[in-house]
């Protein structure tokens, strides 16, 4: 299967890593979306970000990860719930050609929620766009708000999205056994060393497995069975029809009687929702249930 995420860990070393691959759900996410090749790139590095994020947290709810800065691209959010459903937008200005992520990202901030059904999980960290890539910034984001020594490789392209994050956690590792401090800085260097040398092509291959062995040997990484990734949006046709009735029949017959239909186009993930003059005298006729008056 090609959309999960894997949790690894380093046996005898408070070292742990998460790696995601993503496809299906890259392509469901982007169904009715057309960006720039670079505002595609930066949103993909943001969607296996933040299943990264929500892998490494226990919650229940969403995490939303926003890139809001004055660059070309003026706001990103990619967010995914805690059984890892996944979707994502992004707001920009015109292209004109190539652009890297300071182009894209200007200045701006980093904002990290963590909207639980258990309020006392919930959380929010805001840190600086800093660096030359989604990926230092997150970095700098662990250092911190989480203090943590964290290591962040993203990529992406049309077809498919990967990341891995390695952590060095006080008191997590495979065996639980007891390291001096002079194991676990070389095993710390090796993991730091292991995905410097790991390229963005590298990154979107398949077998993830193969290449946590590669990287760190085969008696020495555990490699879990990983979580099913998947694309939802929360917007739905009956969503929308309480957003219409919300607006009142004279309004909406309004605008039908000006473009011959009420088209209603989800901000995050772009699928239209069309409604013509019969649907229209049916909403409003029928008893339908009153929902959210909302589709975000």
């Amino acid at each position: 299967m090609s959309d999960l995420v894997r949790r690894f860990v380093l046996e005898g070393h408070p070292i742990r890593g998460h790696a995601v691959r993503l496809s299906g759900a890259w392509n469901g996410l982007r169904e009715h979306q057309d960006y720039p090749p670079a505002v595609q790139q930066l949103l993909g590095e943001a969607m296996a970000a933040v299943v990264l994020l929500a892998a490494t947290l226990k919650f229940d709810g969403v995490l939303t990860l926003q890139l809001q800065g004055k660059g070309l691209v003026s706001l990103l959010v990619a967010q995914c719930t805690h059984d890892f459903k996944v979707r994502g937008m992004a707001r920009h200005d015109p292209l004109g050609g190539e652009a890297g992520f300071r182009s894209l990202a200007g200045e701006g901030q980093i904002v990290v929620t963590v909207e639980a059904t258990d309020r006392a999980s919930s959380y929010q960290g805001v840190v600086p766009i800093t660096g030359n890539s989604l990926a230092e910034s997150l970095e700098a984001y662990f250092r911190q708000s989480e203090q943590l020594p964290t290591r962040v490789l993203l990529a992406a392209n049309a077809r498919v999205v990967a990341g891995m994050l390695v952590q060095r956690v006080p008191g997590v590792g495979g065996t639980q056994v007891q390291v001096d401090d002079t194991a676990l800085a070389a095993a710390w260097g090796k993991a730091d060393d292991a995905m410097s040398g790991l390229s963005r092509t590298q990154i979107l291959e398949d077998d993830v497995e193969q290449r946590l062995v590669n990287m760190f040997g085969v008696d020495e990484v555990r490699v879990f069975s990983g979580h099913e990734v998947t694309f939802e949006c929360r917007c739905s046709r009956e969503r929308v029809a309480n957003v219409l009735r919300s607006l009142g029949v004279d309004e909406v017959r309004s605008v039908i009687a000006e473009q011959g239909a009420c088209t209603v186009t989800c901000e995050f993930c772009q699928k239209p929702y069309k409604f013509d003059a019969i649907d229209v005298e049916h909403l409003f006729d029928e008893a339908a249930p009153r929902g959210s008056n909302t589709i975000n």
